[in-house]
């Protein structure tokens, strides 16, 4: 089992990479959110990063031990609503 779930994690991760290539050959200028990597699920026609809100505020839950209203809350006053600059990341949520 041990064995299968490394392999998952590894796909995941080279998945990750690869994307976080494609996003900086789409727009150099792009960018990321520290920490998110496993919540990035893309990136949109001017190559900014698409990241799932649902799975950020799962990151905050899991690995900051947040319930899900403190990670809601975190998100949006200090993820959400902090603007970086044109190239800032999209947040979606997913229904």
């Amino acid at each position: 089992m041990s064995d299968i779930m490394d392999e998952i994690r590894a796909n995941r991760k080279k998945r990750q990479e690869e994307l976080v290539e494609k996003i900086a050959q789409a727009n150099e200028e792009a960018l990321l959110a520290d920490g998110l990597d496993d919540a990035l699920v893309g990136f949109d026609t001017k190559g900014r990063a698409v990241y799932s809100v649902n799975e950020i505020i799962g990151i905050l839950m899991s690995r900051d031990g947040m319930s899900e209203e403190e990670a809601q809350e975190f998100f949006d006053f200090n993820i959400e609503c902090a603007y970086v600059g044109e190239f800032m990341p999209i947040y979606m949520y997913e229904e």
